[in-house]
This record gives C-alpha cells, sequence and structure tokens, in this order.
C-alpha cells in the first residue's frame, strides 16, 4: 500500500486597497507596521518562503521554502499587492510551484482562486462566471500554466459553481468532510451516508454535476487540520508529523493520501514559528520514509477517484448553518462581545444585491453600444486589471470592441468596467465574517459600493447612494453612537470619497511641505505641475498654483488649480477647483501674493473663498500616509 501525505495552506488576505487610489494606506491597528498585508507577509508569507531546519542543539541544519513542499492557494487580489509591495516574496512563490512541479511528477501545487474571494453560492450566475475566469487568468498570467485546482472561499460549494469550474478545465477542488452528503463505489447503485464527517477523507471522489461533466473532490482531515490551527499541533514538528503518519489504515491495498487544510497563515501570523514547525514536519516525514510527500494534482493522476460523492450544497467550512454566516444574523461569530448583534448581515446583503442589480441593466444597456457581449468584455477585462498600461487597455479594445472608440468612449468604457470591477469587490467574504459593520472589514466593501454609486451616477446621471443609505438604515450597529448602517456611511464612507478635484487639493496642500518634481505619481493618479508659487513668511506659507491630473485607471483627467494657506500648527485652509481657461490664478495670484506679503491672513483667506467658493480643504483631505507625513512635520516644530 502506497502511503501520501499532502499539507495545504489556503494563504489569502481580503483586497484591502483604497478603491480609489488603488493602494493600501496607513492601517494603524497593524502597528507598527504600515498595514495587515504588510504585517502577516513579514510573520507568515516571508518566513515560509524560507524557513529554517534547526538540529538538536538548534543550529540551522537547512532552509527550505515550504511551498515547494505543499500545496497552496493564494488569493489573486493578494498576490497582486505582494507583486508591487515585496517582489521577493512574490518571486519566490513563484519559483515553489516551478520547483513544485519537479518533486511532483509535473504536478504544480498552486491552486487558482475565484478572484476577490466571494461567496459562490451567494452569488448570481454572471458573476460566478467572471470570478472563475479572472481567478483562472490571474493564475496563468503568474504562475505561467493552467490550474489543475481550484479553492472554493470558505469552502462554500454548489453545484451551478462546480459546474462553471469543471467548464474551465478545473479538475479538482477540497472540501471539508461535513459538505459530503453520501458516496458509492463508481459503478454501484447503492450510496452510503457521509454527513457528519463520516466520509473517508484518504482517497478522492468524482461528483457528477448536472450538465453531466464531473469534477473531483478531497475531502480534508477535520480533527488534525483542526488541531494545527487551533489546538497547538504546530508547538512541535515531530508531533505534527507523528499525527499526520498516525491516520493511515492498515486495511486495503489502494493507496492512501492523509492531507489537510487549513488557513495559510496559521503557519507563522496565528502560530509564531508555525512555518518552522511546518518544515521540519515536511523534513521528519521526508527523512524517515514514513510516507511520501505529494500534492493533490500528482495524487489525483496517479490513483483516478474510485468512488463518487454527492455534496451538500451551499454548505462552507466556517459556517455551522451552511453559507447564512454571510447574509442573516445566524450565530456564527468570533464572540469577543456576548451582546453583539449581527442582525446588519442581511440587510447588508439585500443592499449590495439591490445596487448590483440596478448597475447591471444600465451596464449592458450602454455597453452594447461597443461591444457584441458586454458580459464577455466583463471577462476578458481582466487583460487590463492584470497590467494597467495604455498598450493593454489599446489591446484589449481592439479585440473587444465593435469599432474603434474615440477618446472619450474609452474613458467611458473603462468606467462602466471598473463600476462593474467595484460591483464585484463589494462582494469580499471578509465584509460578513466578523461581528460589527463598523470594522475594517465591513467599511472596506462599503467603500466599493461608493465608487459604483459614484460611478454610476458619473455615467448615467442615475444617483443611486439616498435609497442605498436608506436601506443601511435597516442594519444596526453595536456601537451606540452610529446606531446603524447610515451613521458608518457617513462617518468611515463618504469622506473617504475621491475625485480629480480631491486629487487635486491633496496635491495642493502637500505643496505647502516637499517640492514636487514636474511629474509626479500620486497613488493611481499622474500629476504635471504647470505652476506651483511658495511663500514663506515665519511658520506660514502660502502655496498657489496649476496641475494637470490624470486618472491611470480611468483615463479621465482635469486641470485644476489650487490655493492653499498653512497659518502654522494644523490650521491649513484652501481651496480647488477645476480651471478650463488659464485666467483663474491670473486674477488672484498678485493679490494673494501682496495680502501674503503684508502678514495679512485675514485678507488671504478672504480671497480664497472669493475664488474658490465655499467647498474648502484642510489637511484633513489629505491621503492618510500624507496626512501622517504632514502631522509629523507639523509635530516637529
Amino acid at each position: 500500500m502506497e502511503r501520501y501525505i499532502c499539507i495545504h495552506g489556503h494563504f489569502y488576505q481580503p483586497p484591502r486597497e483604497n478603491p480609489w487610489l488603488e493602494a493600501v494606506e496607513l492601517q494603524d491597528s497593524a502597528y507598527p507596521y504600515h498595514d495587515w498585508n504588510q504585517r502577516i507577509t513579514s510573520e507568515c508569507y516571508a518566513p515560509n518562503a524560507s524557513s529554517r531546519i534547526l538540529d538538536e542543539k538548534a543550529r540551522v541544519m537547512n532552509i527550505i521554502n515550504n511551498y515547494s513542499k505543499m500545496s497552496f492557494d493564494f488569493g489573486p487580489t493578494l498576490l497582486s499587492w505582494m507583486e508591487d509591495n515585496d517582489p521577493e516574496t512574490y518571486s519566490a512563490i513563484l519559483e515553489a510551484d516551478r520547483k513544485s512541479r519537479k518533486n511532483f511528477s509535473g504536478r504544480g501545487s498552486a491552486m487558482a482562486q475565484p478572484y476577490n474571494h466571494m461567496i459562490m453560492p451567494l452569488a448570481n450566475t454572471r458573476d460566478k462566471r467572471t470570478q472563475i475566469i479572472w481567478g483562472i487568468e490571474d493564475f496563468k498570467y503568474r504562475f505561467g500554466r493552467d490550474p489543475e485546482g481550484m479553492w472554493l472561499p470558505e469552502t462554500a460549494v454548489d453545484l451551478e459553481t462546480l459546474d462553471i469550474m469543471a467548464e474551465m478545465g478545473i479538475r479538482f477542488i477540497i472540501l471539508a468532510p461535513h459538505q459530503a452528503g453520501r458516496t458509492r463505489k463508481i459503478g454501484e447503485k447503492k450510496w452510503k451516508k457521509a454527513d457528519g464527517g463520516q466520509v473517508d477523507p484518504k482517497m478522492p471522489y468524482a461528483c457528477l454535476l448536472p450538465s453531466r461533466r464531473h469534477i473531483n473532490v478531497f475531502f480534508y482531515d477535520g480533527p488534525v487540520s483542526h488541531d494545527t490551527a487551533f489546538a497547538g499541533l504546530l508547538n512541535d514538528g515531530v508531533t505534527f508529523s507523528g499525527r499526520l503518519t498516525g491516520l493511515f489504515s492498515d486495511e486495503g491495498e489502494e493507496a492512501q493520501v492523509v492531507h489537510i487544510a487549513t488557513d495559510g497563515e496559521t503557519y507563522g501570523h496565528h502560530h509564531r514559528f508555525g512555518e518552522m514547525a511546518l518544515s521540519y514536519c515536511l523534513f521528519h516525514i521526508e527523512s524517515n520514509g514514513s510516507a511520501k510527500l505529494t500534492n493533490y494534482g500528482e495524487f489525483l493522476s496517479k490513483h483516478p477517484p474510485m468512488y463518487e460523492v454527492e455534496i451538500i450544497e451551499n454548505s462552507s467550512w466556517s459556517c455551522a448553518h451552511g453559507v447564512e454566516r454571510w447574509r442573516s444574523n445566524c450565530g456564527c461569530r468570533l464572540g469577543f462581545h456576548s451582546k453583539w448583534t449581527q442582525e446588519w448581515r442581511k440587510p447588508l446583503r439585500e443592499a449590495l444585491d439591490w445596487l448590483r442589480d440596478m448597475v447591471a441593466p444600465l451596464y449592458e444597456k450602454e455597453m452594447s453600444n461597443y461591444f457584441q457581449d458586454p458580459w464577455k468584455a466583463r471577462d476578458e477585462y481582466i487583460r487590463v486589471i492584470l497590467k494597467r498600461s495604455d498598450e493593454s487597455i489599446r489591446s484589449f479594445l481592439q479585440s473587444s470592441s465593435l469599432r474603434e472608440l474615440s477618446k472619450e468612449e474609452v474613458i467611458k468604457s473603462i468606467k462602466f468596467f471598473e463600476m462593474q470591477r467595484h460591483a464585484m469587490l463589494m462582494y469580499t467574504s471578509c465584509g460578513w465574517f466578523f461581528d460589527e459593520i463598523s470594522g475594517i472589514e465591513t467599511t472596506q466593501i462599503l467603500q466599493y459600493a461608493a465608487r459604483v454609486i459614484q460611478l454610476g451616477r458619473e455615467l448615467t446621471g442615475y444617483d443611486f447612494e439616498p435609497q442605498f443609505v436608506e436601506m443601511l438604515r435597516s442594519a444596526p450597529s453595536n456601537i451606540a453612537q452610529l446606531k446603524n448602517g447610515e451613521g458608518v456611511w457617513e462617518n468611515y464612507i463618504r469622506p473617504t470619497i475621491v475625485d480629480l478635484l480631491r486629487v487635486g487639493a491633496h496635491f495642493g496642500v502637500s505643496s505647502l511641505f516637499e517640492d514636487y518634481p514636474e511629474d509626479s505619481q500620486i497613488y493611481c493618479y499622474h500629476a504635471r505641475s504647470e505652476m506651483n508659487i511658495r511663500e514663506e513668511s515665519g511658520r506660514q506659507k502660502l502655496a498657489i498654483g496649476r496641475a494637470h491630473i490624470l486618472s491611470e485607471i480611468t483615463q479621465e483627467e482635469k486641470k485644476v488649480c489650487f490655493a492653499f494657506l498653512h497659518m502654522g500648527d494644523h490650521n491649513i485652509s484652501g481651496g480647488v477647483l477645476e480651471d478650463t481657461d488659464g485666467d483663474v490664478l491670473k486674477s488672484m495670484l498678485d493679490d494673494m501674493q501682496d495680502a501674503f506679503s503684508r502678514s495679512d491672513l485675514t485678507e488671504v483667506v478672504g480671497l480664497i473663498n472669493k475664488h474658490f467658493g465655499s467647498q474648502s480643504y484642510t489637511i484633513w483631505h489629505l491621503f492618510k500616509d500624507e496626512q501622517r507625513k504632514v502631522m509629523n512635520i507639523i509635530l516637529e516644530t
């Protein structure tokens, strides 16, 4: 009897990027790191790429890349962040898949994942298809091959999703043991109940789908997976390996695969030095010959399923009530606050469903003018997302649009695609997983909703915000002063909304404290300074200028002029407006400089109000990282 062991890690972080900046801003809760992606990379993702194996005297015997000897999946949005922010770890992960092909008969260990960790059974058919297609294309772009397996977010499963995955060439998935309904040997008629985790996890199963396609299913070992994640099994690598090898059965002649699946963050973030326990476990198994390490693709190619399974639809690994955690107050929560309620989950999902279904027909109608099949075009838009450039946009439009589009039509099309992208990002699972609607995970998906609303208003003239906020009033917050989702929207979402004028304001305020080059980058915006005059008198500063702001995402652009006055400490006031003829600066420049030279700050403020109107911008309109930087400059004085 052949004995195999496979350890799977599900490595994932929700997309944390500001929807308008396409970058992760400062997150104080991740201190001393800049943000949670950076912190968990330091504690988990990087250490697993170069994990130490120690001898009995605690001397380093070897350093190995754990990913090359295990099975793993990484969320596409996490890898996208890592590609830009930690290229060394990113390259090590890609290299691990190449090494694993040598280790495991040409079968790579990396698995794909639907694009932004959407709970698939709760998605509509169109979103399911796009999520799977985007996940596969992202995988191919990074790993240079077609994926064999795909990890389902929270292992939440339904037959329609599996059918689409099988249609796209996915061969296998991993589920929790309690997600098996019943099994039987292929060719036999009698089924055997497997619900409650009674399925044998040491073999693969074939699952017949409504289309007559099939997909293979591995059910991980539940108890050992649980103890790895929650019961201290990672305290010692030898104990860990012994627990795994102890699962083999002496009965039968068929090959057996003992396998577990946990969040990848278990190895180093949730459990300090967990990556070292993992590497020593893998080393111990290999060195004593108790079993052969494998991955799912290799085992499946050598040992096709002899049994078939019927899954339990609308089930998951992290909710005892199926998929209710992501749409109702089912009782599944972290439990830090015993009196908190999750009644907000249902109205939040209903509000997002309403918004998605309101913008979909508008997208389809308008985009039919430019694309034969707008939804197929959305599927193909992943090409632009993966490589943002003028060339990728041009190539995508040449191959997908009905005709050559004007500049205005290009901008309109991209904004519609971005509206759809954010309409899917707002379903990222973490938005419902935790206990409070004002948590950073839920406010993140509400920011995506705000971006959908903003783009919908700009593109169609429809304002979905009043009705959407009205629906959020039915979502109670556990924080008394917030009351409900409307309070969350007004306090945490509305202030974050960005347009080109807000970017211009950021540029103007920052100009008080630093010298921008003629061309500069402000996150996903390009700023070209056409004039920038700064006057200083003691602690007071005045910045007046004009800049051209271009969004590298939507291609829209504006020329803005600005004037900002720093009166010392944190007191900053000023304005910004769209400059269409260039005469605005000419009419106010001399007057402002004259008033400032006389230290008549009241007159300067009056001139700003005269020329820029009532919309005032302050230090709080800076983006978070620059806000912290400027505050530090001010505090140093």
